[in-house]
């Protein structure tokens, strides 16, 4: 059975993205085929500056189902809709396993590979043609290079392991494990931090309004930084991650809300968010769970701002919730992609990493504070400054695909409370059927 890597990896045509003026993505068709092959040599600014809008089109694909597969495993909340293995499957009832084959299987990592994909193609397109010059090849190079190791840290987080080299579909590069992936991934965003330098002052291609502030080589520098700073905390690395955060947009006084995102729209080809819910809705809803409720300081306003109570208590399959999600205003509404709170607790997981507890407990009261909590009171060791930092990444990241991946590096994943009697834990997604090795 050939792989679904190599199935899609396979492509004689392929979709090219264009930015509409509302700044929504449609798919278009060039009329002329553009076939691979022909990208990979001898492109053109404009189908390079294409592959760009695919880059980051594609850079949404799988985000719902990712962020509502790991939220259920993490008891961060249920998707009650019609598909029963959102009930069943990823909370293991009566000891079911989960599925190797099922769609929270394979809809992140062929969403994700399709990223890669065309930040491979961008690479070599953009090396291989002589319609850039040297500063422009580099704008190129740092963009997909930093983009295509968010999305491998990314896997991490979710399968525990990635596929690296996809470069030759009839020869795909072997699964590594999650440590092999970080080490990957931190190389390949200093490299791409060494191209974002050598830029100039602009790239060749336009970004969405999703990287307003953050479209320019020096700005999106700053982004390759915070990514940085990410995978060297998961790595345990706390010296490295502080000076690549204290080179990004991390600012301890700053608006927490302030970082890139990805946009959506209604228009063809383009893809609505798929985490909006409507309010009180019944049969399709995001439901809280109880445990994130009862587990909360009092006060503590991310509740009631993430939050709706129902208007009705909502049940299915002996689960039951009173509260549902209320992160999103409308089904165009953007999902962040990192934004500065998210840095404020990397750099306290940082500092506590590098033995800087006054660093820490300053960076959590930031995060605190703006919950309308009060300053950390808690003992000024590592182990209690951890155990606080992940309550605050609990509350101001919920449900947003960092959880599960929390409590496995932590090692915390059985600290889970079981919904019924019979479901299981898991903290970890299996890796499609097809790409088993």
């Amino acid at each position: 059975m050939k792989n679904t890597l190599t199935t899609f990896l396979k492509l004689s045509a392929f979709a090219l993205f264009v930015m509409t003026a509302s700044c929504s993505f449609e798919e278009v068709v060039d009329p002329n085929g553009p076939s691979v092959d022909g990208v990979l040599s001898g492109s053109s600014k404009g189908q390079l500056n294409e592959l760009v809008v695919g880059i980051e089109s594609t850079l949404r694909n799988g985000i719902a189902t990712e962020t509502t597969a790991s939220g259920t495993m993490a008891r961060e909340l249920y998707l009650f809709d019609a598909d029963p293995r959102n009930t069943i499957d990823l909370l293991g009832k009566n000891g079911i396993s989960l599925d190797n084959n099922s769609f929270y299987s394979t809809a992140q990592w062929s969403g994700s590979y399709r990223c890669i994909k065309n930040t491979n193609l961008l690479i070599e397109g953009a090396s291989n043609t002589e319609a850039v010059n040297a500063q422009e090849l580099a704008g190129y190079l740092g963009f997909a290079k930093t983009v295509m190791a968010y999305e491998l840290i990314q896997m991490v987080k979710s399968y525990g392991r990635a596929r690296i080299d996809i470069g030759d579909p009839e020869n795909l590069g072997p699964i590594e494990d999650g440590a092999t992936v970080l080490t990957f991934a931190r190389n390949m965003l200093d490299e791409a931090n060494g191209d974002l330098a050598g830029a100039g002052g602009s790239f060749a291609f336009n970004l969405s309004s999703g990287f307003s502030g953050f479209d320019t080589p020096s700005t999106f520098a700053q982004f390759n930084r915070a990514v940085a700073g990410m995978a060297a905390v998961y790595d345990g690395d706390g010296g490295a991650a502080l000076t690549a955060l204290n080179n990004s947009y991390l600012d301890l006084e700053g608006d927490l809300m302030v970082g890139p995102q990805h946009i959506f729209g209604l228009g063809g080809g383009d893809q609505s968010n798929g985490l909006f819910k409507v309010n009180g809705e019944n049969g399709d809803q995001i439901i809280v769970h109880d445990s994130w409720l009862n587990d909360a300081e009092v006060g503590d306003t991310r509740v009631t701002t993430k939050t709706n109570v129902r208007p009705n208590p909502q049940a299915q399959d002996n689960l039951n919730g009173l509260n549902e999600i209320n992160l999103y205003a409308t089904n165009t509404a953007p999902i962040d992609i990192m934004r500065n709170e998210e840095l404020v607790l990397l750099y306290a997981e940082a500092s506590i990493l590098s033995s800087s507890f006054q660093d820490a407990v300053d960076a959590i009261n930031v995060v605190r504070n703006a919950a309308g909590l009060s300053d950390y009171a808690g003992a000024m060791t590592a182990d209690a400054l951890t155990t606080e930092m992940l309550n605050q990444r609990r509350y101001s990241l919920w449900a947003e695909n960092h959880r599960l991946y929390d409590l496995r590096r932590y090692g915390l994943s059985n600290s889970l409370p079981i919904d019924r009697a019979g479901d299981q834990i898991f903290n970890v997604l299996p890796v499609p059927l097809a790409e088993n090795e």
